[in-house]
């Protein structure tokens, strides 16, 4: 049963944290600036029938149409580093583009990822 009033009173605590963490945010002028913003906005959209998705749409066409299509307008995502690691124990080497390497993944499992890229000889573009 203490263990409830615990929890109560820990909870009430917790709330009155945040009511006092909402009447500083209630007394910020950039939060009565953002809220009178999206109020207007909300208004607007309203008046003349459109949704958030038309609003940016309309401000951003180029890019509402590839986020909405998923097309190849997108850019492309930077090659990544080609990492070359030599296992000191075998002399073993492994070229990789990732961490998803088999070879790199089984001696992160046996010696850690900190001891493996600790073994990492150079990295080339």
């Amino acid at each position: 049963m203490s263990s409830l009033i615990t929890k109560y009173t820990a909870m009430e605590q917790q709330i009155q944290h945040l009511k006092e963490e909402m009447a500083k945010l209630e007394s910020d002028q950039r939060l009565q600036k953002e809220l009178e913003f999206k109020d207007r906005l909300v208004s607007l959209m309203k008046e003349f029938d459109k949704s958030a998705a038309d609003v940016f749409a309309l401000l951003d066409p180029s890019g509402a149409a590839s986020r909405k299509s998923g097309s190849s307008n997108q850019t492309q995502r930077r090659k990544r580093k080609l990492k070359v690691y030599k296992n000191p124990n075998t002399g073993e080497v492994v070229e990789t583009r990732g961490g998803n390497q088999k070879t790199l993944k089984a001696w992160k499992d046996e010696f850690g990822d900190e001891t493996v890229e600790s073994w990492l000889v150079r990295v080339e573009d």
